[in-house]
């Protein structure tokens, strides 16, 4: 024995020195509790196949789902945090048990990692904090278990021969033999081996008997109490001593009802209210997760217990505190729930002897319906789609979203227009606000006749997962919102040779159009007047060389001169002018002539390409001597003057006037010439504007000067000989097209017409007055 018990104690050490035992904080639980010890390991670092092995002095022994059963162990996988859950009954097969009072046990943690297989050698020592009733019966999920003192038994007979009974473990085991009963009918008698064999248990405490049997077994049977199922085994245990029969009376009835979800939102569990007619209940405890509690903490909690019919209906609400849940995608979303139920019955027989029976269930309700909600929160003013998420479960997650067909992976990018916040919510869910700028080209923007406003779309399909199986589930919804429509605006950038002005087209752009002046801006206008205007689905882009028709000018100086552009934006239905855009910008002054529709010639020219000998600049003038230049450095000098006064020519031909004055630089006044010997004749730069006559109608009917645009200026230098000198070629650059467009007409100021020879076929002209360049046009042709 002495030589056994040390092969014992040495297979023992070696098992468990072989396993290991460092496991993460907060991954593992051992808990002691009345009548069983408890171990909960987190998932997340078993891997999804842990295996637990009970150990003792004998050996290792896996706890397979039938060798549980049989043996007294119960695992269960509870969800979120998912985690599963070992319980050992005091009475199980390799538990150490020590006069009842202290049992040890020891158990190896099979857990994968990596594709790995780890062992963690756990072990626990767990002491009742009740005292053992004289008979307990415990409803476990797999299994049935009947403990006795040696002098009680449930009752199977006649009072006198239960006072009969002698203590069980006063004989040895290989004497007796066990009959079962099923509703009433006793079975064969059969030995203790046999019955091991078929799966019961009997084992003999130095208090107790115990008796263990799976549900299930053939030696069971179901039946109805006051209309719940339940399931019996009853065994007697028998023994003969000489003329005394020792007979021991084993019996557990376990409700097996499954629990029904109401419309109320509560799970109804079932019990009879006594299993035997004997038996008469004192108190009933109901808690989950194998705690107890006060009848006051319970209804605390919504708990519900109601007697009918001699049957207790216990209603748990579906989202009470200590149960589980779990997310389900089944084409929707939805949710179940899960009760690790602990109950405790008290009896007393008629001889107040005190009988415990003690359940545990897990019960779950069916798939329930668990939507998620959106909620547009969009603020029209921010321009920006503001989308709620809500009553997301906290084991989903939102891993991407689709807007308007196009995907987007979790978290958006740091560049992205995008932006996504999640907030956790007291009721263990969370929540996501999405959002988007109206002007972001992936929303989908349309012209509402209806509300006439502009319509912006936004077709959301959110992606959530569900974890940790990655099940994904997919919400749509769509928003849209409406923003009052205005003109489109422009982009204007100055250059050295122009303006230029940019439009990012939007989806209401076609309820304008875009002129200058009245000529609506087509592909056709842009060549005749010199603009360069490219035009793609994306963006309109104008340039606009200076000089080019459409400029006002002013603040004329030698340094430079600021020209103004101006696009107008009509309605595209009443062509009424809604907005425009002006860009006046700066520029460097040369050598230029500009003709003005208010009849204004401006000039500036450089005089020493007419006189290559050099000259005085400001001592120039025009045909009118008394018209000199307004501002003159060493080498130019700049007029600017009323086409029609400072001697100014008129040449009029069938469709066109033309104003030409002309600069003088006396010879006298030349630098480096000797006051004792002057040079004769003069040096001079010819000036012409040209308008088109259709559109100078009024000037002769009125005492102005009126053009619907600007003329076409030209400079010519001539030398003293009166020959035009072939180093000095018009300044093209500075000329305007003539357009043959009519314009609408600009008010002016009125400026008299200066005194000319008016030739002999204008007499006739004069006369007609107001009706027109037409007629003009027939007089000059005649």
């Amino acid at each position: 024995m002495a030589l056994g018990s040390y092969l014992s104690v040495t297979l023992l050490l070696s098992v468990l020195a072989a396993a290991k035992c460092d496991i993460p904080a907060g991954a593992l639980h051992m808990e002691c509790h009345d009548r069983y010890f408890m171990m909960t390991v987190e998932l997340s670092f078993t891997g999804n196949d842990p295996q637990f092995e009970a150990v003792d002095r004998t050996g290792v022994y896996p706890i397979t789902e039938q060798y549980a059963a049989q043996c007294g162990y119960t695992v269960s996988v509870f969800p979120h945090p998912v985690h599963v859950e070992l319980r050992a009954s005091y009475f199980s097969c390799h538990t150490d048990n020590k006069d009842d009072e202290a049992f040890t046990f020891n158990f190896n943690l099979v857990a994968t990692h990596d594709g790995q297989k780890e062992t963690y050698a756990l072990n626990k020592t767990c002491s009742p904090s009740l005292p053992w009733s004289p008979k307990e019966v415990t409803c476990e999920v797999n299994y049935m278990e009947v403990s006795v003192k040696s002098d009680v038994t449930c009752p199977s007979g006649t009072k006198d021969e239960r006072n009969a009974l002698k203590p069980a473990h006063s004989s040895t085991t290989s004497d007796w033999q066990v009959m079962f009963q099923i509703e009433g009918e006793q079975l064969l008698p059969r030995n203790l081996s046999e019955a091991r064999k078929q799966g019961y248990v009997f084992d003999l405490t130095d208090g107790r008997l115990v008796f263990r049997a799976p549900y299930g077994q053939p030696d069971s049977y179901s039946t109805m109490m006051n209309g719940v199922p339940v399931e019996v085994v009853y065994a007697t245990l028998f023994s003969r001593q000489s003329w005394v029969v020792l007979m021991v009376d084993l019996m557990a009835a376990c409700s097996m009802d499954k629990g029904l979800y109401d419309d109320s939102g509560y799970m109804v569990w079932g019990i009879p209210e006594s299993p035997c007619p004997s038996f008469y209940n004192t108190n009933v405890s109901i808690g989950l997760n194998s705690e107890l509690l006060e009848q006051s903490a319970a209804e605390g909690r919504g708990y519900i217990m109601e007697t009918h019919n001699s049957t207790i209906h216990i209603s748990i609400p579906y989202n009470a505190e200590g149960g589980y849940r779990k997310s389900f995608v089944t084409g929707d979303l939805h949710e179940f729930y899960m009760f690790n139920l602990y109950l405790e019955q008290i009896f007393v027989d008629d001889d107040n002897v005190e009988a415990r029976l003690r359940f545990h269930r897990t019960l779950a309700t069916p798939l329930l319906p668990r939507p998620v909600f959106t909620e547009n929160k969009t603020v029209v003013e921010e321009s920006t789609f503001t989308v709620y998420l809500g009553d997301v479960p906290d084991d989903v997650e939102l891993v991407a979203v689709q807007l308007n067909g196009h995907d987007f992976a979790l978290p958006f990018t740091n560049t992205s227009t995008y932006t996504i916040s999640k907030v956790v919510q007291p009721n263990n869910t969370h929540s996501y606000t999405l959002k988007v700028p109206f002007d972001d080209p992936v929303v989908i923007q349309q012209f509402s006749k209806e509300d006439a406003a502009m319509q912006h779309q936004l077709n959301i399909n959110y992606t959530l997962t569900v974890q940790p199986e990655n099940d994904p589930y997919y919400h749509f919804t769509s928003v849209t919102a409406l923003t009052d429509i205005s003109p489109p605006t422009f982009d204007t950038v100055c250059s050295e040779s122009g303006i230029s002005f940019r439009l990012d087209h939007r989806p209401s752009d076609y309820l304008w159009d875009i002129s200058i002046g009245s000529d609506l801006l087509t592909p056709e206008l842009a060549e005749q007047r010199g603009y360069i205007m490219t035009n793609d689905s994306q963006s309109l882009l104008l340039e606009v060389p200076l000089f080019t028709e459409g400029y006002e000018y002013k603040d004329f100086t030698l340094k430079g001169f600021f020209g103004t552009f101006e696009i107008l934006v009509r309605d595209h239905e009443t062509s009424e002018v809604q907005s425009s855009a002006a860009k006046t910008c700066p520029f460097m002054t040369t050598e230029l002539i500009v003709c003005s529709p208010d009849g204004r010639m401006t000039v500036v020219a450089d005089l020493s390409l007419a006189v290559p000998s050099g000259g005085i600049p400001a001592r120039s003038n025009l045909i009118d001597k008394y018209c000199g230049p307004k501002e003159a450095d060493s080498t130019r000098a700049l007029f600017s003057f009323p086409v029609n006064t400072c001697g100014s020519r008129v040449m009029l031909s069938k469709e066109y006037v033309t104003y030409q004055n002309e600069i003088f630089l006396s010879k006298k006044f030349r630098a480096g010439k000797s006051k004792s010997n002057p040079s004769i004749g003069t040096d001079r730069v010819t000036m012409k504007c040209t308008y088109p006559l259709a559109g100078l109608h009024r000037l002769f009917s009125v005492y102005r000067f009126e053009s619907d645009t600007a003329g076409v200026g030209r400079i010519l230098r001539f030398a003293s000989d009166g020959l035009q000198s072939p180093t000095m070629e018009p300044t093209t650059g500075l000329q305007t097209p003539v357009s043959t467009t009519r314009r609408t007409r600009r008010p002016v100021s009125i400026r008299p017409l200066p005194y000319f020879q008016i030739p002999s076929f204008l007499k006739n002209v004069l006369k007609i007055g107001a009706k027109g360049s037409s007629q003009v046009k027939k007089n000059t042709a005649s």
